[in-house]
Parts: C-alpha cells; structure tokens; sequence
C-alpha cells in the first residue's frame, strides 16, 4: 500500500506542474519529493510522469492513478478525523426515533446544522409507529426519541415536552358519517373504527381509543389513512399523519358534538439515563429543546 507522503509528493507535483513546487508546497527538498515519487513509481511499477521535458508531465497511466490518489487521501483524511472526533467523546453512530404520528418537518433544518457540525457521526432515523419508542429506547436501539407524550414513562426515562398535535376523527368523504352536520357516540359507534396500536402486544395503551364495537388495528397510522381513504370506517388520527389528504379532500374532518376542537396531545422528546449521550446526541438533545413541534 503506497504511503501517504507518496501519494501527497504525487499529487502535490501533478498539480504544480513540477517536483520543485511541490517540494515548497510540502515544505520538504525536492530530493524528497523526488525520491516519494521514484519509490512509489517503483512500488507500482508504473511511470507516473514523463520526464523527458522540461517540466515532467503526467503519463496516460499517471492520469489514471491520480484519481486514484485523491480517493486513497480522501479515505485517509477521513479516517484521521474520524479518529480525532472519536478521541474527543464524538459517538460514530446515533439513532433518532420519531413516531409516526409526529411530524418531522421542524426538524429538517435542525439536522442540516447537526451534518454539518458532525459529518463523522452515521445518523439513523427510524418511524416506528403508535407507542413503540419506550421500547427501541429501553432496549437500546435508539438513543433519542420524539412521540405523543405518556402519562408514565418508563423507569429510567427522561422527557421534555417541545410541543403538541392536533387529534381530529377522519373518515373518507364517501363514508356515510360524512354527510352528517355532526358526530356523537352512538353515530361512531355504528361503523367499524380503525386504531393505531403498538406491536407490542402487552401495550394496552390503545384500549382508550376505542369506541366502536367493530375493531380493526394496524401499526401504522399511514396505512390506516390508506385503507380510510378507500372508504372503509372511520378513525381518531393526528394532523401530521392526514394533512395531505384532507387538503386533497380524500378524508373529511369530523365535526363531534361532545368535543368541538380538535384533541390537542403533546409531544415529548424522550431518552434513558441508562444511555449516557455522546457530543452529538447530547448537542442534538438540547437543540430539541427549543423546537416547537406542532
């Protein structure tokens, strides 16, 4: 493998357009440069520059390798700094899990400021779906987490609320409740409702929710606009989840005559004691803080 001071004696030349202003580049004799670049010539077994001018030029092959070159730098350049922001208490990896139900919009500028304050850090983004961050988190899967505020948390776990979300009943603009001025109880109760619930089978947290006699669950609250916008029964979903489709007037909003508003749930940013965060979850954690989900 060729050394690094080869490949920057190589690179430093082709660009200057000579071994001597290369060496000032590098700041080393010329003798040196020259001599990095006959070993990796040698080393190779390929004649980087025809030396047979003035000035030496680059050979088919040299122009070849020296893209090369930068690739090989760039690697070690990378390698270097991530070893530095490792040794600085920087993590390599940190996972993020926002449920479904949250929107993701106010973060995006927060993560392009994170990018490119920690380029060395992999993120992950994960999108479980209704009350299924507690368990990424417990089991450490994610460091971080955004979701609809619990009224119990886990042992061990720590929250901050950084906004609320409108809950509203939606049904498609085909569905028979759509043509009623207003919904009660007994009107919802007659179709079949569609509930969000948790793939953890001992999270009982959805029973709440229910109204209806006639049940269907799913995971995901995506899927469950899916199937309400085909026509099928009716369901309590947050805004974020149906914005696009009641803009496109797919679904309706149902006007309740026990609740005039839509439900406002808050929204938390949830992470474990038991996980201690490294610079950049720690410097995302607190940049949380000051969003204001809605």
């Amino acid at each position: 493998m060729p050394h690094p001071d080869q490949l920057n004696a190589f690179i430093a030349a082709a660009e200057t357009g000579s071994f001597s202003a290369a060496s000032r580049r590098l700041k080393k004799a010329q003798s040196a440069v020259s001599n990095a670049i006959i070993n990796l010539e040698i080393e190779t077994g390929v004649e980087l520059f025809d030396r047979s001018k003035r000035s030496p030029v680059l050979t088919e092959e040299g122009e070849t390798l020296l893209r090369s070159a930068y690739s090989i730098m760039e690697s070690h350049h990378d390698f270097i700094s991530r070893a530095m922001a490792l040794n600085a208490g920087e993590e390599s990896h940190l996972c993020l899990a926002i449920e479904q139900n949250v929107s993701a919009q106010p973060l995006m500028e927060l993560l392009i400021v994170f990018e490119e304050k920690y380029p060395h850090i992999e993120l992950e983004l994960l999108d479980p779906g209704t009350s299924d961050v507690p368990s990424l988190l417990r089991s450490g899967r994610a460091d971080l987490g955004l979701m609809m505020e619990q009224e119990h948390y886990p042992k061990g776990f720590l929250f901050r609320g950084i906004g609320h979300s409108r809950k509203l009943p939606v049904c498609s603009r085909h569905h028979p409740l759509a043509k009623l001025d207003q919904v009660d109880h007994s009107d919802l109760r007659r179709y079949r409702q569609l509930v969000p619930r948790s793939l953890d089978l001992k999270d009982k947290s959805h029973e709440e929710q229910i109204l209806s006699p006639k049940v269907w669950y799913a995971e995901s609250p995506f899927v469950i606009a899916e199937v309400l916008s085909a026509g099928l029964g009716w369901a309590s979903l947050h805004e974020a989840v149906v914005k696009e489709q009641l803009e496109q007037g797919t679904l309706v909003a149902l006007k309740r005559t026990y609740q005039q508003d839509a439900s406002l749930q808050g929204v938390d940013v949830v992470w474990s004691r038991h996980k201690p965060l490294g610079k950049g979850g720690q410097w995302l954690l607190n940049k949380c803080f000051k969003l204001n989900v809605s």
